[in-house]
This record gives C-alpha cells, structure tokens and sequence, in this order.
C-alpha cells in the first residue's frame, strides 16, 4: 500500500505574498529635462514653454514616467511642474526622480491599495525571489502595513523561511 503525499505547507495556513504580482505592467521612460536646456546649462523659459505647449505627448500615451535633469543645471521647480502637467494627461504616472525612484512610487502605490485588516492574526511569507525588479523598499513597506495585523512574518518560499516577526503572546 502506498502512503498519500501530504503537502504540509498547503496545510500550514500560510498566506505566501509575491511582491512579483504587484508589478504594474508598462514600459518606463527616463525623461531628461536636460535635454531641453539652452547649451546644457539653462533653461530659458519662453523656449521651454513653447516646447511644452507644442510638443507631441501622445507617445507618453499608458507609459511610465520619471522626470529628471542630470545635467549640473539649475532647474526652476515650475518647469517640472508644467513638464508633469503636459504628460499627466496621458502618462500612467509621472514622478520626480529617476527609474529606481519610478519603481519605489509604484510599489508605494500598490502596496497602499492592500487592506492591511485582511491579515489580522495571519501567518505570510513574503517570497523572496521574483523575476521582475522589485526595490528593497517594497518589502520594508510591506512590512510595516503589515505588522501591526499580522501573527508572523517571514521571508523567503514556504520551505525555507527567515523569521521577521512574530506577535508576542498576551
């Protein structure tokens, strides 16, 4: 007679989460005011303005943006501002700062969309490997939304986990 396999992790009650399935699909751009700089160093804003005003921001269209001067330049805040007001309309988001900064604000984003009150008493695994880039700073959000609801936390696939946090008794 052969015994049954019995698969303990699925027994377990363990909530696995994969920060992989809360990476927002899109293409991500870099756009660099420095390229709208007079010589590279200034930006004169009528030539700005009238770039803004005429240039095509449908290519923008359901992508992702990340605005920036790389350029040693002194930027006015107001250029990011009417940049950002020009690609809004069609950008899935625009933010401030480069593509690492881009990833961190969506992870950011998703991860507020969790009702944190749906892991009261749980036990989750956070799984540590994934094939899309997920920041370091989504798993320290994750953690602290989940924290203050959750029995424990670990890290890692449900075979091999690295405590975080466990609820003290009381």
């Amino acid at each position: 007679m052969q015994e049954e396999i019995v698969n303990k992790v699925a027994q377990s009650g363990l909530i696995t989460l994969d920060l992989e399935e809360f990476y927002p699909e899109g293409e991500r751009i870099l756009y660099d005011i420095k390229d709208n700089l007079w010589e590279g160093l200034v930006l004169k804003e009528k030539d700005f303005r009238e770039f803004v005003k005429n240039n095509d921001w449908t290519q923008y269209k359901n992508k992702f943006i990340a605005v920036t001067c790389s350029s040693d330049a002194i930027v006015p805040t107001w250029a990011y501002m009417l940049l950002t007001s020009a690609l809004q309309p069609f950008a899935k988001r625009v933010v401030f700062g480069d593509i690492k900064m881009l990833e961190t604000i969506l992870f950011l984003d998703a991860i507020n969309k969790i009702n944190p009150q749906e892991y009261t008493d749980t036990r989750i695994v956070i799984k540590g490997c994934s094939n899309k880039p997920v920041p370091e700073s989504a798993y320290v959000e994750l953690i602290s939304r989940l924290k203050p609801f959750a029995r424990s936390i670990m890290y890692g696939e449900a075979c091999s986990t690295v405590p975080i946090y466990k609820k003290p008794k009381g």
